[in-house]
């Protein structure tokens, strides 16, 4: 990640990341008391000049102006902002997949008759748990 960050086919600068450090929550004892280990990974998307006007449209559709990625895992600050990092490249790779239209099929014979020899097997399981009438 010398370079920047890869998202799928997208190379994000570095520089166009944000990256801000605060106290973790949660259990640390008195170490998570005094250093500033969490890290959140802020990318502005209007603001890039990496990505392309359809790559923001998509992503500005599902994220809104910023996508954000945090970490507070590890205890130290250089290993939660490499999870940070990974993460917001995980959440902007999903957003950039594109998903193949599905394509509509209709269910086989086979398949439709074991529904019905399935639905009959039911109906006749119910019907001798019923309390015998006269009719019978």
């Amino acid at each position: 990640m010398a370079g920047g960050l890869r998202a799928g086919e997208v190379e994000i600068p570095l520089r166009e990341i944000e990256l801000r450090a605060s106290r973790s929550s949660g259990p640390g004892g008195q170490h998570a008391n005094v250093t500033a280990s969490r890290v959140e990974a802020v990318f502005d998307i209007e603001a890039s000049a990496a990505l392309t006007p359809g790559q923001r449209a998509r992503l500005h559709s599902r994220y809104g102006r910023r996508v954000t990625a945090v970490a507070q895992d590890a205890r130290s600050q250089a290993r939660n902002r490499e999870l940070a990092l990974e993460r917001l490249a995980e959440r902007i790779e999903r957003a950039l997949a594109r998903r193949r239209p599905r394509r509509p099929t209709r269910p086989s014979r086979a398949a439709k008759e074991r529904r019905l020899a399935a639905k009959r097997r039911t109906a006749e399981r119910k019907r001798a748990r019923r309390k015998p009438t006269l009719d019978d």
